[in-house]
């Protein structure tokens, strides 16, 4: 990784003097001059996300598709993007996840929820045409750049969404999804969850097996995130295609929690030319906040149960507003920096990207990275760590892109 780099210094020193880009070593330089350099490579770089939780925070507002549309254009006071902090931030492409309840698979309904899901999102791009744009491929998402759109390329989370019918994998395809997360809080058909630790199958099932090629066949993105161990090591073997973690951090940071990605298996996606894109989620990228958020979710159960309250309770929510605002741990933007540097250390620049958990962490980002407008934070903490704009372009977008069009180019040679 180099240090130095030719590019205008702050987006406002070389080019707007008129004069040659000159060579700047921004380790040198103090945190106000790498930000305005940093806010001049997000505008001009695009950023792809690989996880935002928007369409089931729309959902969760009642924003269905017989409801009102969710005002996604203007600044809102809740949430972690809207279009407004989107353009701010420099975000171009971030991934809406159809994000699948693990209840679903239990008590029915995950594919029609996918498909309402879906629906909103194609309602935003066809309610804001001048400003949204759906993407299913990386000439979408380059194209719409190049007319200021905001792409909205999709992935499920949770591969509940099929059902036990292997052609919903297609079904899905055909609508529009580009990845699929096999599980997410509880083992489903597919395979095992970091989350639970019944072991259902032992890792990948047989009809598991079946939708990873299926996936390869159509050239859908296998997301690694929220399985178990062995379930990831199953999918390795199985697949003929490279693999991507859209929204997990490094393990060596959270010893034990299964979540993240331990060094074997970075080694393993990165073997298969793969990508870990790291989540923002204070519990994802720091032992001491995860630590500290157990503690506080602990107390307040204790709390609640010696009083005889329930969380809705007035009484209740009054102290856990106090509590939690005199106890909240905290972390910040470089804790995210050093996992990305992290995973490029242990296995090449070329493995790694950004997947925020956007709307899907609550409350627990860390200061200078609690919304999309805040990606210019990150990019400036990896400046400082003496990261070129090359290695920046490759974290923003041109890994997964790589990534993305191996897997299509698989499935093509199929």
């Amino acid at each position: 990784m180099k240090k130095i780099l030719s590019i205008a210094l702050g987006a406002t020193m070389a080019f707007a003097c008129g004069t040659e880009p000159q060579e700047v070593d921004y380790t040198q330089l103090s945190d106000e001059e790498r930000l305005e350099v940093a806010k001049e490579i997000a505008q001009s770089t695009i950023i792809v996300d690989g996880h935002m939780d928007l369409p089931f925070r729309m959902y969760n507002l009642g924003n269905t598709m017989n409801g009102e549309i969710y005002d996604f254009i203007n600044r809102q006071e809740s949430g972690n993007i809207d279009y407004v902090r989107a353009r701010e931030g420099g975000i171009d492409a971030p991934f809406m996840a159809i994000y699948i309840p693990a209840i679903y698979q239990e008590r029915g309904g995950a594919k029609a929820l996918a498909d309402t899901l879906i629906m909103m999102v194609e309602r935003m791009a066809a309610t804001w045409p001048d400003k949204v744009a759906l993407a299913k491929s990386v000439d979408d998402i380059e194209n719409n750049f190049k007319k200021g759109l905001l792409s909205l390329p999709m992935g499920i989370e949770n591969a509940a969404a099929i059902e036990d019918d292997i052609d919903n994998v297609a079904y899905f395809y055909n609508k529009g999804i580009r990845y699929m997360t096999l599980t997410h809080g509880k083992d489903n058909l597919v395979g095992d969850s970091s989350y639970d630790d019944s072991e259902t199958h032992g890792g990948l099932s047989e009809f598991g097996r079946e939708v990873v090629a299926e996936m390869n066949r159509l050239g859908m993105i296998i997301d690694v995130s929220h399985i178990t161990d062995k379930t990831f090591f199953d999918v390795a073997e199985v697949s003929k295609a490279p693999i991507v973690a859209t929204h997990s951090s490094a393990r060596n940071f959270t010893p034990g929690f299964e979540r993240n990605v331990s060094d074997e298996i970075i080694k393993k996606i990165a073997e298969k030319d793969g990508l870990v894109m790291i989540t923002f989620g204070g519990s994802f990228v720091d032992q001491a906040f995860a630590d500290r958020n157990t503690a506080n979710r602990e107390h307040i159960a204790s709390w609640l149960e010696e009083k005889g309250l329930s969380r809705s309770d007035t009484a209740a929510q009054e102290y856990i507003q106090k509590y939690m605002a005199d106890n909240r741990p905290n972390v910040h933007v470089s804790k995210v920096a050093e996992h990305i540097d992290y995973v490029a250390k242990l296995v090449g620049i070329d493995h790694v990207g950004l997947g925020s958990d956007f709307d899907g962490v609550g409350d627990t980002l860390p200061e200078g990275l609690k919304d999309a407008s805040m990606y210019p934070n990150l990019i400036a903490e990896l400046l400082k760590l003496g990261y070129s704009k090359e290695d920046i372009e490759k974290i923003c977008s041109k890994n997964f892109f790589r990534v993305w069009k191996s897997i299509e180019d698989v499935a093509k040679s199929a």
